[in-house]
């Protein structure tokens, strides 16, 4: 493919819209050469989802993106949403802009959430220097809003990197706040109809066993495919909202209005829910406002699958279908084709980017309400050989 302007290069991707399509080296793009990758993650997540911290969690793992793309005025750059954690990719003229809103997040995570957030910046130039790539492809999860999907195996090292203390960011003053404009965490929890709410992370094993992992890949998205929507999570008609979803609340009040603000903030999101739950029943439209169609939009732009260097999806499936991919994935992992991690839950939880509930691109992200994808990762992590830990086998799953 020819290499597009680095201001213009991700919308000039072309957009496949079958899922299957995240397994085709085909549509993979190499990031300029001159872009950075941005990422951070929270430390110890594990703790707080066993202390029941889910939506906390999920809301300082998407602001990572609501602060950047914030601070590059929204502009149409890759990322992906990790349950406790992000990543973006975006050109190097916008690194000063990402180092501060991570910066920030970091302080509001720490400060209002009680949560430790690790960042780093990580220029792609370093990441092929060690053999590795970055490549993105843009999946269409409905006419309204695409998703990137990662692959290359330099999204993985990165991570690794930031792990062991390298490519941070110089910490924000104390009391210093990101824009976190648009992000939101209104939904009720939303109850399995096929079965369980599953969250499952598969990458591949060794460099060599391309062509397996992605024949593995197929086959699972064949299995969830033979399930009602390809199960998905939200209901064709949306998540529900009510006063009662509180904790979500509290987390959109500390994320978007300082102390001394926040009863009024408050006021207006209950406010808000008030209406949304009234337009909700009499289905009125104010302007081309219409609350029904809104969700409708909801369910059609969540991310409740993707790739990004490995294989993410939270998804609805009844037992015999759950069997089937459990089969799959421990006869590829005996062979040494993956490593997984899989996490069984009753619900799922939706927190949002939304710039304005007009338009139609709102951005939804989806986890496990019992730890998702941080809960999988950590059992994939306890399987795996120390050399896999340290990064020395990093997932590979499309040929460059």
């Amino acid at each position: 493919m020819k290499e597009a302007p680095a201001d213009t290069f991700y919308r000039s991707l072309p957009v496949f819209t079958r899922f299957e399509g995240v397994a085709d080296a085909d549509n993979y793009s190499p990031l300029p050469e001159d872009w950075i990758l941005a990422l951070a993650d929270i430390v110890g997540s594990t703790s707080a989802l066993e202390a029941g911290r889910y939506k906390d969690v999920n809301m300082v793992g998407a602001s990572v993106i609501s602060a950047v793309l914030n601070a590059v005025n929204m502009g149409d750059y890759p990322f992906a949403f990790g349950g406790d954690g992000a990543l973006l990719a975006l050109p190097s003229c916008f690194e000063q802009q990402a180092r501060m809103a991570l910066a920030a997040v970091q302080v509001w995570a720490g400060e209002e959430m009680g949560l430790t957030l690790r960042i780093a910046v990580v220029p792609i130039g370093d990441i092929r220097r060690q053999g590795l790539d970055v490549r993105v492809a843009r999946y269409g999860a409905s006419p309204n809003i695409s998703y990137a999907m990662f692959a290359g195996g330099g999204a993985s090292w990165a991570e690794a990197e930031m792990k062991r203390g390298n490519y941070g960011v110089e910490p924000a003053a104390p009391s210093t706040r990101p824009d976190l404009a648009g992000l939101s965490c209104r939904w009720n929890p939303i109850g399995a109809s096929n079965g369980e709410i599953v969250s499952i992370i598969a990458v591949s094993a060794q460099p060599d066993a391309l062509k397996e992992f992605q024949d593995l890949v197929g086959a699972i998205i064949a299995v969830t495919a033979e399930q009602n929507r390809n199960g998905h999570p939200v209901p064709e008609e949306g998540p529900d909202v009510s006063f009662f979803s509180q904790n979500g609340v509290e987390s959109e009040v500390k994320a978007t209005a300082p102390k001394g603000k926040r009863f009024r903030r408050r006021l207006v999101i209950l406010w808000e829910v008030f209406l949304a739950i009234f337009l909700q029943i009499s289905n009125i439209t104010i302007s081309t406002f219409n609350f029904r169609a809104y969700r409708r939009e909801v369910s059609q732009n969540s991310d409740f699958r993707k790739f990004d260097d490995g294989l993410k999806m939270t998804i609805d499936v009844d037992e015999e279908h759950l069997r089937r991919i459990e089969a799959l994935l421990e006869e590829a992992e005996r062979r040494g084709i993956c490593h997984y991690g899989l996490h069984r839950q009753d619900s799922a939880l939706v927190t949002c980017i939304v710039p304005s509930p007009l338009l139609h691109d709102h951005i939804h992200f989806i986890d496990g309400a019992g730890g998702g994808y941080s809960m999988a990762a950590s059992r994939m992590k306890a399987k795996k050989p120390p050399a896999r830990e340290a990064g020395a086998a990093i997932a590979l799953p499309v040929s460059p």
